[in-house]
């Protein structure tokens, strides 16, 4: 089959296509035709070994996947790794099937990101009505769903983003105000954008100066929930600083939800519905051949994509 492996760490260079050996399931596994692969910004961190979980090589990357078992069931899952392929050996517990009424391309754009923004928007910062939410990377695979997650769950919300189209994106999909994510002063813009008022809670995945900034933007009880670190910069929060303003920071790292098994049904029910009654929108920013995974790397991190982007193993 073909695949894509890295022999070494290293940035978008590092990953090349091969023939692989098909993979063999043992006991209680399928193998899984892949149609679509998603492709996340913690793929990044995985080719240069510089995220949360150490990997080892030779690897296949590629944590979700939409495609067929062998009984022709469409479904879907996350995984450890090895979704950069044309088939992937996945548990059967972990397979997800997939509604008629919902896409290849919805899918596998939809599993990991909606989980992430359903967990962050509910579980995390605990949003309440009439509360107001700063979502970054808005228009991003994850922050686009947080933002109509959180329009949802009847907060208001001011969106981050890169770009005017990315701002406009984000407007479109119920942000109540935007913001420019690379503003000089990103802690004045993100209180003037609420009228001079802190917010309630901050979904922050960028680190650094950015961290710093949202930080000072919540009001008492407020909560800023980390979901990455784009920047790679670690950030250190005074305790003393919390206590004086009666703020929370909270991390949140989607793998020591998936073995609540029952919490992670619900959600998944949850967002499958939504999508397939046209409540939920998926936005998918482009669909790359496997031989061209590099490029697509490249254009997520240099911010030049807007949704989810996926593979395509047949091309």
């Amino acid at each position: 089959m073909k695949a894509i492996r890295i022999e070494k760490f290293g940035g978008p260079e590092v990953m090349d296509l091969v023939e692989a050996p098909d993979p063999t399931p043992t006991d209680g596994e399928v193998v899984v035709d892949v149609a679509r692969a998603g492709v996340n910004f913690a793929d990044t961190h995985v080719t240069r070994n510089d995220y949360l979980a150490e990997q080892s090589l030779p690897l296949i990357p590629g944590g979700e996947v939409a495609g067929r078992a062998p009984d022709g069931r469409r479904v879907a899952a996350l995984l450890a790794g090895g979704g950069y392929a044309e088939r992937v050996v996945v548990p059967e517990g972990w397979l997800v099937p997939i509604p008629d009424a919902v896409s290849d391309d919805q899918a596998a754009a939809l599993l990991l990101a909606g989980l992430t923004a359903h967990a962050l928007v509910h579980r995390c910062a605990r949003l309440q009505r009439g509360e107001t939410i700063v979502v970054q990377a808005a228009a991003g695979g994850t922050g686009s769903l947080a933002v109509q997650l959180a329009k949802r769950a009847g907060g208001r919300v001011i969106a981050l983003a890169s770009s005017p189209d990315k701002r406009e994106l984000a407007s479109r999909l119920g942000a109540d105000a935007t913001v420019d994510s690379r503003a000089e002063d990103l802690k004045d813009a993100i209180l003037a954008a609420n009228d001079g008022r802190q917010v309630d809670a901050v979904l922050e995945m960028t680190g650094g100066a950015s961290f710093e900034a949202c930080l000072r933007t919540l009001a008492p009880f407020g909560r800023q929930v980390i979901f990455g670190n784009a920047s790679r910069e670690q950030n250190e929060v005074s305790t003393g600083h919390l206590l004086r303003n009666s703020r929370a920071v909270i991390g949140f790292w989607l793998v020591h939800l998936i073995p609540r098994r029952g919490e992670v049904a619900e959600m998944v029910a949850d967002l499958l519905g939504a999508v397939a009654s046209g409540e939920l929108e998926v936005i998918v920013g482009g669909v790359y051949p496997l031989s061209e995974v590099r490029r697509a790397h490249e254009d997520l991190a240099a911010r030049r994509t807007t949704g989810k982007l996926l593979l395509d193993p047949a091309l």
